[in-house]
């Protein structure tokens, strides 16, 4: 049983000291020997079967009192100096052999008279031995090795990290802030820009990401439909704004923009390009969509009753303007080939009849009879203090003076009104209110983003 203890012992003792060389591989003595500055490496032979403690007592034994007392091993190795001596045996053919580790904290000086030392002992036990120093290790040397390899994988390491440009962290504080933008409007808390509780006109988008995107990009009066089904807040917005439908370039998309154009006032049509969506279309895109929009009444006239698709309008579109930029310097060009010499012009114009000019007058402008009928009310108009709207009558006389702010509900109620005359600006919002009664002039100071005229309302500026 005692033996069979000591077989156990031992075989744990040896695999402890295999694991302790293994982790000690990458860099010599660096966990064992603490704050050793060099470790001596030797091996040794010996005639006859020798063991361990022979090996470190032959050392201790043969090398005491022979550097004198600063240099003694025992000394050094009570007061840290030296560490412990570690022996490996081995025996083969009646002879052992095997090597010496001595970790050492002396200068390089002192550790290499002491390894000299070493090489004095000439008996191990019964056995006469021979030892030999193999060279001397400086750790720190080591250490600065193991210190440069890990630096290399540590930079390696950082160099992998994406580390953010200065336009990329601008861009991610600016969306940021954009995303605070965001806000709620309507009593279904839709997702829109700042600027849509004021604006004039609005750009009508699928989702709260296509919001966002805009606002990335610095055009906030966007607000999202926010599902298939298109929402009572953007039916009431669109008749009291100008609409921009500005839906993806999917099937999806196209399937809104429909539902849209049935339920909702749209002014205009605008698509992502074709397989794109709102969300990722960069500012380029964005602001060449929007120039490319469609009045709502031709994408109507050709999705619902041609059955054609809005990308094919938008290509005969482009198609167009493309020819008419080519023919202007062919027609320049043949100008300049029949162009005749003064004289011979003026013998053909005696002989020529007369062609008869043709002047187109812009639509829906008052004649001069028509604009003097309402200097004398605009002069009044311009002259109050406070933004006054006069209502008049068939016969040019005033039937109620009421403030601008209250303009849009007077009308309605006043069935007699003519011709409505104020200082202030003439919206497409106006227009459509003064349409619905009987006003046949509406005079103002000047037009705002003016698209949809009716054709019994005559509008008339100041400076006309």
């Amino acid at each position: 049983m005692k033996r069979k203890k000591t077989v156990l012992h031992h075989i744990l003792a040896e695999k402890q000291k295999f694991e302790k060389k293994k982790e000690g591989d990458g860099m010599s003595a660096k966990d064992e020997f603490g704050t050793t500055k060099y470790v001596v490496y030797a091996e040794f032979e010996a005639s006859g079967i020798v063991e361990r403690p022979d090996v470190v007592g032959a050392i201790f034994g043969q090398t005491e009192g022979l550097l004198g007392d600063d240099l003694d091993l025992r000394e050094l190795q009570k007061t840290g100096r030296i560490g412990r001596i570690r022996v490996e045996v081995h025996t083969k053919g009646g002879k052992t052999y095997g090597t010496i580790t001595v970790p050492s904290s002396l200068d390089r000086v002192e550790t290499a008279i002491l390894a000299a030392a070493l090489e004095t002992i000439d008996r191990v036990g019964p056995a006469e031995a021979h030892i030999k120093v193999l060279r001397i290790e400086d750790v720190r040397a080591t250490k600065r090795k193991y210190i440069i390899e890990r630096a290399k994988q540590i930079l390696e390491h950082l160099m992998e990290q994406e580390i953010p440009e200065t336009q990329e962290l601008t861009e991610e504080v600016k969306k940021a802030v954009r995303a605070k933008e965001l806000i709620e409007y309507g009593s279904e808390k839709l997702p829109a820009g700042p600027h849509v509780p004021f604006s004039d006109s609005i750009i009508v988008v699928e989702g709260r990401a296509d919001v966002l995107n805009l606002l990335k990009h610095g055009i906030k009066n966007a607000i999202a439909v926010e599902g298939t089904s298109v929402p009572e807040t953007i039916i009431k917005l669109s008749k009291e704004r100008i609409v921009t439908a500005f839906t993806d370039g999917d099937r999806g998309g196209e399937l809104i923009l429909k539902e849209l154009l049935q339920v909702a006032d749209v002014d205009y049509v605008a698509r992502a390009p074709e397989g794109k969506e709102v969300e990722e279309l960069t500012k380029k895109e964005i602001v060449k969509s929007l120039r490319s929009k469609v009045p709502a009444e031709q994408v109507i006239t050709e999705i619902f009753y041609k059955g054609r698709n809005f990308y094919e309008v938008i290509r005969e579109k482009e198609r167009a303007e493309s020819e008419k930029k080519e023919a202007r310097p062919q027609a320049s060009a043949t100008r300049v080939q029949v162009q005749k010499p003064a004289t011979e012009t003026k013998a053909a114009e005696k002989h020529e009849p007369k062609r008869e000019e043709r002047i187109v007058k812009p639509l829906q402008q008052g004649t001069p009879s028509e604009l003097e009928a309402f200097k004398e009310y605009i002069e009044k108009v311009k002259g109050a203090k406070d933004s006054v709207a006069l209502l008049l009558d068939k016969d040019k006389k005033v039937i109620a003076e009421v403030p601008v702010r209250e303009l849009t509900n007077r009308i309605k109620e006043e069935k007699d009104a003519y011709a409505v005359v104020f200082n202030g600006v003439i919206t497409q919002r106006l227009i459509d209110n003064v349409s619905e009664s009987d006003v046949k002039y509406l005079v103002g100071a000047r037009k705002y983003n003016v698209v949809r005229r009716p054709i019994n309302l005559k509008i008339v500026t100041f400076a006309e």
